[in-house]
């Protein structure tokens, strides 16, 4: 299989920022998996939600992540498992010590196999600080029509 960058789309969906009010988090922005190009629609048939936490000082932080799917923006429902590769407890920082590169200061990829149209990282928040730094892109890879730039 030959892979280009120019066939991959990265779509930020949180922007660098604390994970704010704890239990309340941050919502991504919903991503068209169809979306038009220069006049084209171009058809993505692999997705991967990437998420990206920056220093965690609480040792007792959980962290808790949702992502949804959907045929239209308006009916988003939980993606489910067997529609991901890998899950949501696993993408997220496990609590305990932490440690720069596995618990704090990291990133993890979560795959989705699903069909539907839209997907979104719905929720990304935590039990204890607000403070945390977050960021989530969605990318967009194998389009039906490439080079994508």
């Amino acid at each position: 299989m030959h892979f280009s960058a120019k066939d991959v789309k990265r779509v930020r969906s949180i922007s660098p920022v604390a994970i704010g009010t704890t239990g309340t988090g941050q919502a991504g922005k919903i991503v068209d998996r169809r979306p038009t190009v220069n006049g084209t629609t171009i058809n993505y048939r692999r997705v991967a939600f990437e998420l990206d936490f920056g220093t965690i000082t609480a040792t007792n932080a959980a962290y808790t992540l949702v992502v949804k799917e959907g045929d239209v923006t308006s009916a988003m429902t939980s993606i489910a498992d067997a529609d991901l590769e890998g899950t949501e407890a696993a993408s997220v920082p496990a609590t305990g010590t932490r440690t720069s590169g596995s618990t704090k200061n990291v990133s993890f990829i979560l795959g989705y196999k699903g069909a539907k149209r839209y997907v979104q990282v719905s929720k990304l928040s935590s039990t204890v600080t607000a403070t945390t730094p977050v960021a989530a892109s969605v990318l967009l890879a194998e389009p039906d029509q490439a080079p994508v730039l």
